[in-house]
């Protein structure tokens, strides 16, 4: 197995929040805290309620969930006709397979799980064997399952809500219809046990709620909201008496339950469908979630009883149009999206995302009319461009608007739009009959500066500070046609603009005089400009890419092999790869020095926005559809990879989007690492694996082992000039000499110091050696690893002392001499501790040459370990000489 891009892997999703699946809340007792659930595709995240932050992904799931639900210990997910039951909010430990449809409702009942599918099929697990305890079937034409619930202290039982308006309550235990309810004359959308016993809250397509008392089949109280169905149901349970219902426009009504009235309106709580909400335990807090990939904790402070806004976590609730990253740290991204909103996602953490707001023609009025009626909304941004060095002086980021003549600004330290809106007096009377739009922004590297393009041809250059209009490229227009790239470099020397024709002007920055113009082969698309090496990557409406020198005004490199439009380039930080994105679902990455493709893989979603990090780190990209920001892992960073340039007909292989799950490299077998062109590479071997080739050495400390020819040498020199004294001790009652004059007794003193000295043990004769021992019982299991250990824990003085120890006159033996050689020639062999090897072998022989020469019955050991030495060394020489001289060549070669 092998990833299909030898560059990039799919690393981790941004910007998901939650998807129209109904949210779920648990409770921990352990932590004390509750935890909600959210789906989003194919995983599901898990946040705490405290403070919102996500604590769990679980496992991709083989479709996207359709149902959620969650008990003590287990949260239960349907995928397709699939349920699964997940531990510890991540691993799929078991799954339920006996529907042949779609599964539409979950319920976890006590050692139970309830679920339900399109087809009217009803099945009752037992959780623990994965078991089928009941089945029941409907029929949809008669009674099609829209809610199921179990009302509290009825055991057994369950109560099933019809899309017909009629109501069933069954005896699961039994398998029997308890009783039926007559309809009430429009679909069920909610079912929810209410705070008192046999009460129940049922929420109906008509917008109406009914409290309704099943014991007595009495209607208690009926409520009804004027913003559509009826899509979820809560209850307080903090000693209020209040009922929280969500709608399909986005807005949540708030019921008082002892004046039977409603209490108040919290519109536009969500930008969609109000499809989860959920009322924590013994707390003022509620959890809503919509369809807009947004989540929101509310708590009721407010004077009146309502509820404000305490926390949120949401995302683009529309596809991103343009990613870019900011900054030099590449921790940031900002992503544009068709919802108008301007946002940034973090690559460490998604604390540190921030939402700059939505485009709006007039602020103070989109903020008076809310941002779901606002008639204020400005498109969504198509291009941006922005530049950190000023970030805190003024605004700092310059974007286009589709079908738009007006550019905006933002500000990305305050997090709101910029206080300009540049558009030219000449464009504020024609606009309407005209249609002209700005197609491309940049901004100067110190930040002073932005230039926009127009499709008039027009090109402005306007003061980031000030707002003002400080001059025009060209006398009337920069060109003739849509003005379709713009780019500064990064001296503020030269700008350079494409048009549609395919025409490329060179103006000089200051006095916007006209360098030069090249004429490219077709129509031009897009540019994208690399300061630090200047050079301009020109995207062709021919489905090509030209590189050009802005310097010398020529074309230097031209790459072919996308065969579609396509729709974003950008640069490596070193300028050295020109990655691309086309509409034909492939990214392609082009190497610049050697003109060549060296690497490209498709995806299921043609990617509309692609960005490099300037760390070189990740790749971050956008796709059709899609409301995820996708970061992609540069390989290159920590693995060898060989990239040979691709053949033209190269077919690329598909490959995932990456999940919400950071997806760790090391997980993946051995063998899925290595991709099939870097077979025949390097790989690691360890110590053992080159024996056969190499030598490998022990990494200790030099001070160690080089220093023990001249450890004589070193003590000689260390050696004090004067022994050092005792000081006398005086004891407590001085001893006197008798006598006319009092006299103190030292004498005593000498006398029991030379005492002691002559009580200094020595050893005992005939005993071996510390090292004498370990040799003699490495050569009976002739394995010498304790020896060598023994070796590496001393420190010079003590290898110095206990090799001269191995001597028969220090108490040691020639087979304990011998056993040291045959130690030392078993090292060499296994090719490991080569420098100890040696370091302890010339040790020996200057302390014990003499006595070895006098002695015949060690020379066949000696001649021996020679051969054994010089075999070792040869083998290590010829790879030296090989590869002095393959540098030496290389040398010579380049110079």
């Amino acid at each position: 197995m092998s990833f299909p891009s030898k560059i990039f892997v799919g690393y981790r999703a941004l910007g998901f929040v939650s998807n129209h699946i109904p949210l779920v809340t648990r409770y921990h007792k352990r932590h004390r805290d509750n935890y909600v659930i959210t789906c989003v595709g194919q995983s599901f995240h898990v946040y705490n309620v405290s403070k919102l932050g996500i604590v769990a992904v679980s496992d991709p799931h083989p479709e996207d969930i359709s149902v959620l639900a969650a008990d003590f210990r287990y949260v239960f997910t349907a995928s397709g006709n699939r349920v699964f039951a997940v531990s510890r909010n991540k691993k799929i430990e078991k799954e339920y397979k006996g529907h042949k449809a779609d599964v539409t409702f979950l319920l976890p009942f006590s050692h139970h799980l309830i679920s339900v599918d399109v087809d009217g099929s009803l099945i009752v697990w037992d959780i623990a064997s994965q078991e089928q305890y009941l089945q029941l079937k409907f029929d949809p034409e008669t009674f099609l399952i829209s809610a199921v619930c179990h009302p509290h202290t009825y055991v057994n039982k369950i109560l099933l809500g019809s899309q017909q308006g009629g109501l069933q309550l069954w005896n699961i235990k039994s398998n029997k219809l308890v009783y039926s309810f007559s309809s009430w004359g429009s679909p069920v959308t909610a079912i929810q046990q209410s705070t008192a016993i046999d009460v129940m809250a049922i929420g109906l397509a008509d917008g109406q709620v009914i409290l309704h008392n099943l014991a007595l089949d009495k209607v208690v109280v009926r409520f009804k909201q004027d913003y559509g169905p009826v899509t979820c149901v809560a209850f307080r349970s903090d000693g209020h008496p209040m009922m929280v219902t969500g709608s399909t426009s986005g807005h949540i009504a708030l019921w008082d339950l002892e004046n039977r009235k409603l209490h108040s309106y919290m519109k536009e709580a969500h930008f969609s469908s109000i499809t989860g909400l959920s009322c924590l335990p013994s707390e003022p807090l509620m959890v809503t979630s919509a369809a807009d990939n947004s989540l929101k904790v509310w708590i009721f402070d407010l004077a009146d009883g309502g509820a404000r806004l305490l926390r949120l976590r949401e995302g683009h609730s529309a596809p991103p149009s343009c990613v870019r990253f900011y900054g030099n740290d590449g921790q940031n991204i900002l992503s544009a999206g068709h919802d108008s909103t301007l946002r940034s996602f973090s690559t460490t953490h998604d604390k540190h995302n921030k939402n700059l707001g939505r485009a709006s023609y007039h602020k103070k009025a989109s903020k008076r009319a809310g941002l779901k009626h606002d008639k204020h909304k400005m498109p969504p941004i198509v291009k941006l461009a922005a530049d950190p060095s000023r970030e805190s002086d003024w605004d700092n980021i310059l974007a286009t608007h589709r079908s738009s003549t007006v550019t905006t600004t933002w500000n990305y330290q305050r997090c709101t739009m910029g206080k300009y809106k540049f558009i030219h007096e000449r464009f504020k009377n024609d606009v309407a009959e005209h249609s002209i739009t700005a197609t491309a922004v940049d901004i100067s590297s110190c930040g002073n500066f932005g230039l926009i393009g127009y499709s008039s041809g027009h090109v402005d250059m306007y003061n980031m500070q000030s707002g003002l209009h400080r001059g025009t490229l060209g006398e009337a227009k920069a060109h003739d046609c849509t003005v379709r790239g713009i780019s500064i470099d990064g001296l503020n020397q030269k700008v350079v603009s494409a048009g549609a024709n395919g025409v490329l002007k060179f103006w000089r920055f200051k006095n916007k005089q006209l360098l030069g113009q090249l004429k490219m082969e077709a129509f031009v698309s897009q540019t994208m400009l690399h300061r630090d090496s200047s050079m301009l990557a020109v995207a062709l409406d021919d489905f090509s890419i030209c590189i050009v020198d802005i310097d010398t005004r020529r074309v230097v490199r031209r790459f072919a092999g996308h065969s579609a439009a396509i729709s974003d380039l950008t640069f490596r930080a070193d300028g050295r790869w020109l990655i691309s994105a086309s509409m034909d679902c492939t990214i392609r990455t082009w190497n610049l020095p050697t003109g060549s493709l060296v690497d490209a893989f498709a995806l299921q979603e043609a990617a509309t926005s692609v960005s490099m990090s300037p760390c070189g780190n990740f790749l971050t990209t956008t796709h059709v559809g899609d409301v995820g920001v996708y970061l992609w892992s540069n390989r290159t960073l920590y693995s060898h990879v060989f990239l040979r340039p691709l053949p033209a007909d190269y077919e690329p292989r598909l490959a995932e989007l990456p999940t919400t799950v950071i997806s760790d490299s090391d997980n993946h077998d051995s063998s899925a690492a290595i991709d099939e062109d870097e077979e025949n590479g390097e790989e690691y071997k360890s110590p053992e694996q080159i024996a056969d080739e190499l030598v490998t050495l022990s990494l200790l400390p030099t001070s160690r082992w080089l220093n023990l020819l001249n450890l004589d040498i070193i003590k000689i020199r260390n050696k004090p000039k004067e022994p050092p004294k005792v000081p006398k001790a005086a004891p407590f009652f001085l001893p006197t000499v008798a006598g006319l004059e009092p006299k103190f007794d030292i004498g005593k003193g000498e006398d029991k110091q030379a005492k002691a000295e002559s009580h200094i043990k020595k050893p005992k004769l005939g005993a071996l050696s510390e090292l004498a021992q370990h040799l003699s019982k490495g050569h009976k299991t002739k394995s010498y690893s304790e020896v060598m250990a023994c070796f590496k824990e001393m420190g010079p003085s003590k290898i110095d002392s206990e090799i001269r120890l191995l001597s028969s006159e220090e108490g040691g033996s020639n087979e304990v001499m011998s056993y040291f050689l045959e130690f030392i020639e078993t090292i060499l062999q296994s090719n490991k501790d080569f420098e100890l090897a040696h370091a302890y072998l010339a040790l020996f022989l200057k302390v014990h040459g003499e006595e070895l020469s006098g002695k015949p019955e060690l020379s066949s050991v000696l001649q021996k370990l020679s051969s054994t030495q010089f075999e070792s060394w040869q083998r290590v020489e010829e790879l030296l000489q090989k590869s002095l001289g393959l540098v030496a060549y290389l040398r010579s070669a380049t110079v």
